[in-house]
């Protein structure tokens, strides 16, 4: 029988359940009002989950919604143990993306690494991915 994995959701401000699907063609979603979730992975040791974590909840998040970028609506974290890994995925909301490009500039795909997060990193997603948000916290 097969191990049972550990799945855990972490709610930052504004968080609320998501229903998404892929773009076809994001440039041409980039100046229109249509939510969208950024989603990353990245993977750490279990000794240095926590650390990731807590960088995560105190600095990382908090530090982009200093940033006041127009249209963005919170994050989400994802925490999953296995085995000798802890998988993380963060989920950022946006009303475009025009302001997914604000955050992550021209090359709107590539992921915002702080470089105290890398040290703690054993591996990541390459590029980002981005949905559009079609069911949002509705009950069906």
């Amino acid at each position: 029988m097969a191990a049972t994995k550990s799945w855990e959701c972490r709610f930052f401000p504004h968080a609320h359940a998501r229903g998404f699907f892929s773009f076809e063609h994001e440039e041409e979603h980039e100046h229109e009002r249509e939510d969208v979730a950024r989603i990353w992975h990245g993977w750490t040791k279990p000794q240095d989950a926590k650390a990731y974590e807590e960088m995560l909840r105190n600095e990382i998040f908090p530090g982009i919604a200093r940033r006041n970028i127009e249209g963005y609506q919170g994050a989400e974290l994802f925490i999953r143990d296995d085995g000798d890994e802890v998988e993380f995925v963060t989920l950022l909301r946006f009303e475009s993306m025009k302001a997914v490009k604000e955050f992550a500039g021209e090359d709107q795909s590539k992921p915002v690494i702080y470089p105290k997060a890398e040290a703690l990193l054993r591996r990541m997603d390459q590029r980002s991915q981005h949905y559009r948000i079609v069911i949002s916290g509705e009950k069906l």
